[in-house]
Formats: C-alpha cells, sequence, structure tokens
C-alpha cells in the first residue's frame, strides 16, 4: 500500500516572473483552485494519508493553504456562506499529515526528494509535480496506485509526444507494452529526435522504491550540474525494472503561459457556471482578433 506522496514545490518558476516573485508557481490559478491544490487533492483520491512538501524560501502561501483560518471560517459560519465554509475546510490537511520540509539549494528533481529520505521507512512512495495538471475521470495517480505491484518497480506515468517535442522529456526505451504497462530497459533525458528511442515521454507522476533514496544519496550530479532523478532511476536497471504506466487522461504543462492558459480553458469546460460565459467569450475575442488581422 502507497501511502505517502511528496510534492517538490521548491521551484523558482522563473518562466512567470514577475508573479512568481511574491507568488509560489504551485499557488497560481486554474480557474478556482491552486495548482498545488489540485495535486493534493489527487493524491488523496488515490489514497495517499501522509503529504510531503519540499519547500524553499519564500514559499510559506503553500502551508498556509493547507491549514485552518478560524478566522475566515467563522465569518463564512456566521454569513450563512456554507459552500464555500466546505470548500476551505475540505482543503486543509491535518497536522499529522503534512510535513514540510526545505531544499536548502535548487539541485535538482532527485535532490527535492533526496531532502525527504528521513521521512520515507522500507516502503514505495509516490511523487507529484503540481506543474503537470492532468484532467482525468480517474485521477493518474490513482490509475497508477491499482495498476502498481512490486514487481514493477519504479513507475513512471508516460504520454506520447510528438517527434519534434522529445528534447523536452524523458524518454523510454521499450522492451514490450501490455495494455498500459510498458516494460522499459533504458530511460534517456532529453534526447535529440535523431537519437530518441521512442516517443515515450515521462511525465510528472511517479511510483518509487525506497532503495531508490540510498541511490540518490550516492549519486554524483549529473545535467545542469544537479541530482537528477532519471539518472538514479537508470542506476537501479536492470536488478529494479522500470514500467512506464500510459495513463488516461490529458496532462497540462503549467509550467509554461500557454499550458497553463490551455489548462484554465480546459477545466473551465468542465465548470457548468463558467462554461456558460467561456464560449461567447472566447469566440468575441476571436472574432475580434480575426478582424482587425
Amino acid at each position: 500500500m502507497i501511502k505517502t506522496c511528496i510534492f517538490p514545490v521548491a521551484g523558482l518558476g522563473s518562466r512567470f516572473l514577475p508573479a512568481t516573485k511574491s507568488i509560489p508557481k504551485e499557488m497560481l490559478v486554474v480557474v478556482d483552485k491552486p495548482l498545488i491544490q489540485y495535486a493534493v487533492e489527487e493524491a488523496k483520491a488515490a489514497g495517499i494519508e501522509r503529504f510531503i512538501f519540499v519547500t524553499s524560501q519564500g514559499k510559506s502561501a503553500i502551508e498556509d493553504h493547507f491549514d485552518r483560518l478560524q478566522l475566515l471560517e467563522q465569518t463564512l459560519e456566521k454569513r450563512k456562506k456554507f459552500d464555500l465554509l466546505h470548500k476551505i475546510v475540505d482543503s486543509a490537511l491535518e497536522p499529522s499529515q503534512a510535513v514540510y520540509v526545505r531544499q536548502p539549494a535548487p539541485l535538482g528533481l532527485g535532490h527535492a526528494i533526496l531532502c525527504a529520505k528521513h521521512l520515507i521507512q522500507d516502503e514505495a512512495f509516490a511523487v507529484i509535480l503540481a506543474d503537470d495538471l492532468i484532467l482525468s475521470k480517474t485521477p493518474c495517480l490513482k490509475q497508477m496506485i491499482n495498476a502498481y505491484t512490486p514487481e514493477d518497480g519504479n513507475m513512471v506515468a508516460t504520454m506520447v509526444v510528438d517527434p519534434s517535442h522529445v528534447s523536452r522529456y524523458g524518454i523510454l526505451t521499450i522492451s514490450e507494452q501490455i495494455e498500459q504497462k510498458i516494460r522499459a530497459i533504458n530511460v534517456v533525458e532529453k534526447p535529440t529526435r535523431d537519437v530518441a528511442p521512442s516517443c515515450s515521454a515521462v511525465i510528472g507522476r511517479y511510483i518509487l522504491r525506497h532503495e531508490l533514496l540510498d541511490t540518490l544519496h550516492k549519486q554524483s550530479p549529473g545535467a545542469g550540474a544537479e541530482i537528477q532523478l532519471t539518472d538514479a532511476i537508470q542506476h537501479m536497471l536492470p536488478t529494479t525494472p522500470l514500467t512506464g504506466y500510459s495513463y488516461e487522461g490529458e496532462r497540462f504543462d503549467c509550467g509554461t503561459k500557454e499550458g497553463w492558459l490551455e489548462a484554465n480553458i480546459a477545466f473551465a469546460c468542465q465548470n457548468e457556471d463558467v462554461y456558460a460565459h467561456l464560449v461567447p467569450m472566447l469566440k468575441r475575442y476571436v472574432d475580434n482578433y480575426t478582424h482587425q488581422h
């Protein structure tokens, strides 16, 4: 049973400056919730009970968001705004559930996960990157946990990308695929199009064996002088299998402006109240742009 999830949220969010000078990128809102809340809700739906946030300086808004705010709750209750009250109470995490640790320097995803090593026992654990927002009927991590067995070793969520985009991702070398599970013999970080072994790309959902933390601890810096998670997964092969999971759903890269904007449109389409205004609004702007050009 996988009950612990790590959320690496120490990144600078430089693509969204100047907004992220004072607001963590994980607190950027899609329709009516910040990205990190979508990530936590996905983890909750998958049965996660312990939430480890790897933060950095200036990220206190994340901790505040999952805390209880008595004055706000009392005010909403007095004003009988119970629907809003339930939303903020449901989004909170109990003190025993949430753990916050600091990453002292931006030394890579692998290093961020390593910062939580002392909190992980002899158990497999999950990792969610809040930048990767996934719209699906069944939450992505729940799909993975339902499918996972110890024989899968380290499991990564995968999606098929356009060949021209392989240089943006870790790409799997595939030995076989049975239904949604991909047996991989290698993972190549950001290969050029001419040497990419496939178009199966790793995205920000992981189920990792606890032994990976020891591998990260011994690992030398890789690309960008950072401790790379992909390198650690690679080093564990072939003694520990690597399984890709082809999930159901649509992924939005909210680490980019265009991905974040598309996510807002896609999630707004799932909200009946917002959708009623969205379509005529978009049509008006498209028509005006077309007329002007």
